[in-house]
């Protein structure tokens, strides 16, 4: 199967880490699931918030190892370097007939890659 659209989009934007393109790609209502924060984030500008700092946090050493699709839905499995400690995850998203996520589901290993990871993220939201 061909990359859809959608996923095409998220590499151009994780490529250059540039949450610019965030605004076209989210559906206004988009749903954010993380594992550091136990309730879903609703709705375009958390969204954008969330995957703003992790384009930030995991940005750098950000790699795709792996994708698998349907024909609404990608799910994504990678690796970064946070400081010494690799996290390996994978990135589950839906989206709509106007190809905008409407769904964005992160999950990470190991244990301390997660601890990594959530004091990174609540430093680059919060400061």
């Amino acid at each position: 199967m061909e990359t859809p659209r959608t996923v095409q989009a998220w590499h151009a934007l994780a490529a250059t880490r540039d949450p610019a393109g965030l605004g076209a790609l989210l559906h206004e209502d988009c749903v954010f699931r993380s594992p550091a924060v136990h309730a879903p984030q609703v709705g375009k500008e958390l969204t954008t918030a969330y995957l703003s700092a992790a384009l930030v946090v995991l940005g750098p050493t950000l790699t795709y190892q792996r994708e698998w699709y349907a024909e609404d839905s990608a799910v994504l499995q990678f690796t970064a370097d946070l400081d010494g400690v690799v996290v390996e995850g994978i990135d589950m998203m839906t989206w709509g007939a106007d190809g905008r996520i409407t769904e964005f589901t992160v999950m990470v290993r190991p244990v301390k890659g997660l601890h990594t990871l959530i004091e990174k993220m609540a430093a680059q939201l919060f400061g």
